[in-house]
């Protein structure tokens, strides 16, 4: 996706290292994702995807790099600051994070709280009008306006996941991260969440960055494919450009279990 050339990436990520007990798991990955643009992470387990994302989020402290957020840099940010410029980027998570016996509505309202203060923080009994007028409307984006009364617990894996999608529009980011969004979907339902992401990215300009488990899907649905393999990204490219050499690549397991 093109942009102004003065402008910044919505997300920047240069030189990220990372290792658990040793073990290098990131080994300077180097990225950027536009506003407007589905970026599709794949590899194979181990690879670094979801540590990757999960650094950009603020769950995994890297051992090196920069990560800037609609151009802030991170690094030696904290407190309140620090906070602020990561509330610009939302995660959705494989595990769907939700109250099953709140309503969808109230599930969604969760995604303000970072922003507010006072009683509505504690308690969505004291969710403001606006706020809950706000959550309505990212209940519509994501095509569930209609189910905004009734308990999370009652509806789909489907459903349920588009509702963690709208309350990250409610926590108004510009980049949205998902990691492994539809490894819990059947195939349909994979297939609407996608959709979704792309039409999130597409119409309303969002940065999104989502980890798979499908090359399929990412072809049908990504503007732009980024794989890793060990720690390394080994390919970036248009999503419709991840043919079968690249997938064994990625995926084969002569390359995978290779130190």
């Amino acid at each position: 996706m093109a942009r102004d050339r003065y402008s910044p990436p919505a997300l920047g990520v240069s030189g990220l290292t990372k290792s658990y007990h040793g073990r290098p798991v990131l080994k300077g990955v180097d990225f950027q994702v536009e506003c407007g643009e589905l970026v599709a992470f794949l590899g194979a387990n181990g690879s670094g995807k979801s540590t990757t994302l999960k650094c950009v989020a603020g769950l995994a402290e890297p051992d090196a790099g920069t990560i800037r957020l609609q151009g802030t840099e991170l690094s030696g940010l904290s407190g309140k600051t620090l906070a602020a410029a990561r509330s610009q980027a939302a995660m959705v998570f494989q595990k769907i994070h939700l109250v099953p016996r709140r309503t969808a509505l109230d599930n969604v309202c969760a995604g303000a709280l970072a922003r507010t203060s006072g009683p509505a923080s504690l308690s969505p009994l004291f969710f403001s009008r606006a706020l809950r007028e706000e959550a309505l409307d990212c209940l519509d984006r994501v095509g569930l306006a209609d189910r905004a009364l009734e308990k999370v617990g009652r509806l789909s894996g489907g459903q349920q996941q588009r509702v963690a999608v709208a309350r990250a529009l409610c926590q108004r980011a510009g980049v949205l991260l998902a990691d492994e969004p539809v490894s819990a979907l059947d195939p349909n339902a994979a297939e609407h969440i996608m959709a979704l992401l792309a039409e999130l990215a597409h119409t309303h300009q969002l940065a999104v960055a989502a980890v798979l488990h499908q090359p399929a899907l990412a072809q049908r649905h990504a503007d732009r494919a980024i794989g890793l393999l060990h720690g390394r990204i080994v390919f970036d490219g248009p999503a419709a450009g991840l043919g079968a050499d690249i997938q064994d690549q990625l995926y084969s397991p002569e390359r995978t279990s290779a130190a």
